[in-house]
């Protein structure tokens, strides 16, 4: 008997939740429904919220053994968003491809939110950096040393451009969703981000035979079947 699909019991079709939860990043859930709705397709946005918190993991999930193995060299960096009015940090890692390593939403910025960071990535990943380059933040040495005793620890002023320019990206996508409510949810919506940012960069080995314009929308379409 196959498996049963993540799909089964809803009441669109796989392509359209799809879509509507992973191809559109860049829109509030509001703005999600215009053009759907121009296609015959009449769903709420708090629908389409439903559908970003349940399908992204799993289709992000689904890409993990298509995922490129990242490089060497990471970069390291929190921003800040608010959740529910309050400030949250976010721990975010990309490596010298434009690959994000990995996302993480935290109550607070310092040590221990450092190492769980860490800790998380290379228990998921099984990858060790050669490189780590951070800010001057002083929480970092003691837990490189900990976690990743045999990378160089870089710290050198513009050093890290590369994952602030990133952070940048994260920012403007956040912007029209008009807040995030809890911090799960924002875990969820900002580790989305990443997974479309990684697809969208070609950091997946799927629909490779695809048209470059089509290739996105393939994956989708093929990870949509795998789950």
């Amino acid at each position: 008997m196959p498996p049963r699909s993540a799909f089964a019991g809803f009441r669109f079709p796989p392509e359209v939740i799809v879509v509507a939860s992973a191809g559109r990043y860049g829109l509030s859930y509001r703005d999600v429904e215009e053009p759907l709705l121009e296609r015959g397709v009449e769903v709420d946005h708090v629908t389409v919220y439903r559908w970003v918190q349940r399908f992204t993991p799993l289709l992000a999930d689904a890409a993990r053994f298509c995922r490129h193995s990242p490089g060497d060299r990471w970069f390291v960096d929190e921003t800040y968003v608010k959740v529910n009015g309050v400030w949250r940090y976010v721990y975010r890692a990309v490596d010298q491809y434009g690959q994000v390593i990995d996302v993480l939403v935290s109550a607070r910025r310092d040590a221990g939110a450092a190492r769980r960071f860490f800790r998380r990535v290379l228990s998921t990943l099984k990858v060790t950096p050669g490189e780590v380059v951070t800010d001057a933040a002083p929480v970092y040495p003691a837990v490189l040393d900990q976690l990743v005793p045999s990378a160089w620890h870089h710290v050198e002023r513009y050093a890290n451009n590369p994952i602030e320019a990133d952070h940048s990206q994260l920012k403007h996508r956040l912007k029209p969703m008009r807040g995030l409510r809890t911090d799960k949810t924002a875990q969820v919506i900002i580790a989305g981000h990443a997974f479309m940012q990684n697809l969208r960069r070609g950091h997946y080995d799927l629909a490779i035979d695809a048209p470059p314009a089509l290739r996105v929308a393939a994956a989708l379409t093929e990870l949509a079947q795998a789950i």
